[in-house]
């Protein structure tokens, strides 16, 4: 195998980082001079302020900076000034935060921290309008009508559950109006090909007591990797995604909401190819067989509310049912050898039940210790099916096997059903100290049929019916003291879980796995200067993990991955960001996090000791800098542009640390004019073609020379964007 050095991307040159950072921070100071005129606010009475950013991180809304829990929201001006449409692109605004993203959309794991696993048993959970994600294929939908996106990193399994000791993805979607009509029209443009509609409508059927909203969105381009055998390109992209909405607002008690999602995607092949090749001409590959991946989803979500002068009631409903199908040349070289057939669907099926003390209400334990308090119990049920069917030419397995040969490896179902009882309460002491106790009580059944077998029979059989319940309680306790009405410092200690299960493929002996348990540590202090016109929020933490879970290839079958425990683990680390509104209309913005995350001793991977070793895909730092500028020209005119840039420090793709990313940074830049209800923009993803490879695997090196398969980042793109709203 290669020296681990060749199988890193060339670091960019210190001096070259920081040109492209002058460059970024440039350009919202020259801007306005460009632009001419008086700024979008002159003329206004009243402050410069930063708006207040309401979070239901905590399930109840509040603001986010009072909160002892460290988050990030992403409101729709940021999504929709940024031409954000996936999570992983806004996932450069929270510090810590991390994507792996396959070409394939349903790939997308998240990582907070240095904390992750696999997209049948995730770390963090996603949450579209409270409904949880249970398997992370369906947590990377197109963002369509969505109102704000919050990373809540760290321990949330005293309110959430299972499958969130790294924190919780929420998105919410933007609510149907009951007062006024809007429409929206954007046909974005760019290379590659890429062509892309979007239409949205809101409005009130019956005024003040019921809305609708629907939005469309239709995208499609050309891949970015060529298959140089054929000549075409193989990691094409096409989807339709669509949304509706009902609201009815019974009365100013009584609300409920109706919400229906779908996606029909229609994907080329991944773009997978030996590491060391990658680095040497990234989006080539050599193929005999060109492969797709596909991905049809429904999800209903019917949420209803009554808000009481002393008790809010809530419920969420949600039912998912989807289905992903891929087919891939899994040899991936120009000889016919190997192929696979990938079919996997889910049904699930969640029920919570909440009830809060309303935000008007004083509840007291004593006269002067007022109480705010919530409890709720939740439910689930997950089906999930896999078949995947490796089919090998003949002779490949063995030169006396003249016969094409194919193995179901797997072919599994997995049954289970959970149920979860939380309650968490603040008393505020003093009126400036808060005390929150929280704890979350999870019990789970699984079972699994887990099949494996050669046509013809080669070999015998392996067919294993394992069944196994899973209990844990999760406490929180965080304090919180306001040293003024906009500065707070804050620390907390939790409990962290996630469920232990069972492989759909593995190699003998690893077909179930145990429960993984994290306690979290963590100060910080969020504060607000200058009347409100500067916010800078910092926290420090560690973590200490056991029976980590790690996601790992399958020696015996190419590309297939199981979870296996290793040992103990820590991360520690800080973050810092600041928001800015320097001006009216010039915002400024920095998140910062730095993460040492390693195994601890006695931790051992397939066989092999790996303490002291980096955990897999944690970057030693994540760093966004960035500008916003809005002005006004003479007439009804606006200019806007925004820049970006996002460093992304040195990490390992394994966790025997043999072959790693450099470290690297990547910039957008974007500028329009609106003027009345038209807008036209034009913008710049990766502006200096930064070549990257984020994410790789371990493989046969007889089929990847250097040991490892990746896919390289996207290079450079860009476009232009016409739109219409009112």
């Amino acid at each position: 195998m290669p020296a681990a050095c060749d199988l890193r991307a060339r670091e960019p040159s210190h001096n070259d980082a920081m040109h492209r950072l002058r460059i970024v921070l440039l350009i919202p100071a020259l801007l306005p001079a460009a632009a001419g005129a008086q700024p979008a606010g002159a003329g206004q009475v009243g402050p410069i302020q930063l708006p207040p950013v309401i979070v239901t991180a905590q399930k109840e809304p509040a603001d986010a900076q009072t909160l002892p829990v460290s988050l990030t929201a992403v409101g729709r001006e940021v999504l929709a000034g940024a031409g954000i449409t996936v999570l992983r692109e806004a996932g450069i605004y929270a510090p810590n935060v991390q994507f792996t993203d396959f070409t394939a959309r349903k790939l997308s794991n998240p990582r907070f921290r240095g904390i992750g696993s696999s997209p049948a048993n995730p770390a963090i959970t996603t949450y579209f309008d409270g409904v949880p994600q249970l398997h992370s294929n369906t947590s990377s939908l197109d963002l369509l009508d969505v109102e704000q996106v919050e990373f809540v990193r760290g321990p949330q399994s005293a309110l959430f559950g299972r499958n969130t000791l790294a924190g919780v993805i929420n998105v919410t979607s933007t609510r149907p109006s009951l007062t006024d009509w809007s429409y929206s029209l954007a046909a974005p443009l760019s290379n590659f090909d890429s062509r892309n509609i979007g239409a949205n409508v809101s409005g009130p059927l019956a005024s003040g007591r019921v809305g609708v909203s629907g939005a469309i969105a239709y995208g499609r381009r050309d891949g970015f990797t060529r298959n140089v055998v054929t000549g075409h390109d193989v990691d094409s992209r096409s989807a339709f995604t669509g949304k509706g909405q009902l609201l009815w607002a019974r009365s100013p008690l009584w609300e409920t909401r109706l919400i229906v999602t779908g996606e029909r995607a229609r994907d080329g092949d991944y773009a997978l190819n030996d590491l060391a090749a990658i680095r040497r001409n990234p989006f080539e590959v050599s193929r005999d067989f060109e492969g797709y991946t596909h991905r049809d989803l429904v999800a209903t979500t019917v949420l209803v509310r009554r808000a009481g002068s002393a008790v809010t009631v809530s419920s969420t409903t949600g039912l998912v049912n989807w289905k992903t199908e891929d087919e891939t040349d899994l040899d991936y070289t120009a000889l016919p050898l190997l192929r696979r057939l990938n079919t996997e669907k889910s049904l699930q099926f969640t029920q919570e039940v909440r009830v809060a003390s309303a935000p008007n209400a004083s509840p007291r334990i004593l006269e002067d210790v007022p109480l705010k308090w919530q409890a709720g119990v939740f439910l689930f049920t997950q089906h999930y099916d896999q078949d995947a069917v490796n089919r090998f030419s003949p002779f490949v397995l063995s030169p006396l096997l003249p016969l094409p040969v194919s193995q179901h490896a797997p072919q599994a179902a997995l049954d289970d059903i959970g149920l979860g009882l939380y309650g968490q309460a603040t008393a505020t002491v003093i009126d400036a100290l808060d005390i929150t106790v929280g704890a979350r009580l999870d019990h789970e059944n699984k079972e699994a049929s887990l099949n494996t077998f050669f046509t013809p029979a080669i070999a015998p059989g392996r067919l294993v019916e394992p069944e196994e319940s899973f209990s844990n309680v999760s406490p929180r306790v965080a304090v919180a003291y306001r040293l003024q009405a906009d500065r707070m410092v804050y620390a907390a200690v939790a409990r962290g879980f996630k469920a232990g299960g069972f492989n759909p493929a593995s190699p003998a002996g690893f077909e179930a796995y145990g429960e993984e348990h994290t306690w979290n540590v963590e100060g910080g202090v969020k504060t607000a200067w200058l009347g409100g016109r500067l916010t800078a929020n910092a926290a420090v933490f560690r973590i200490d993990w056991d029976d980590l879970q790690l996601n790992l290839p399958d020696p015996l079958v190419p590309a297939q991955f199981f979870i296996a425990n290793v040992g103990r683990a820590a991360s520690k680390g800080a973050e810092f960001e600041l928001n800015a509104r320097v001006r009216p209309g010039v915002d400024l913005f920095t998140a910062i996090g730095f993460t040492d995350a390693t195994f601890k001793a006695r931790s051992v991977s397939s066989g092999v000791v790996v303490a002291g070793n980096e955990i897999p895909n944690t970057p030693d730092y994540t760093a966004t800098f960035g500008g916003v500028l809005s002005r006004t020209l003479r007439g009804d005119a606006t200019v806007y542009g925004r820049a970006e840039v996002t460093f992304y420090g040195a990490f390992q793709y394994d966790d025997l640390n043999r072959a790693g990313q450099e470290a690297y940074s990547l910039t957008n830049v974007r500028a329009g004019v609106r003027r009345g209800n038209v807008f036209a923009d034009a913008w710049v993803r990766n502006a200096f073609d930064t070549r990257y490879v984020p994410v790789a695997f371990a493989y046969d090196p007889r089929l990847a020379p250097s040991g490892f398969l990746g896919e390289p980042g996207a290079p450079r793109t860009f476009g232009i964007g016409i739109g219409v709203g009112f």
